[in-house]
């Protein structure tokens, strides 16, 4: 039993939960660019401040 069979109750391939036991940086590394395409996404709906149609 490895340490990411538990994906497999997720819906992970069998195949994947093999590639994450034998290569567990990769796991990390979905992580970090997971987390990078929130923050993007994140970043981009902010609003922008002092934007058009100031005080006159």
């Amino acid at each position: 039993m490895g340490q990411f069979d538990w994906f497999r109750s997720i819906g992970a391939t069998p195949e994947a939960v093999a590639v994450l036991n034998d290569q567990p940086i990769l796991f990390t590394i979905l992580l970090i660019v997971l987390v990078a395409v929130t923050l993007q996404g994140k970043k981009k709906k902010e609003p922008k401040k002092g934007g058009k149609g100031g005080k006159k």
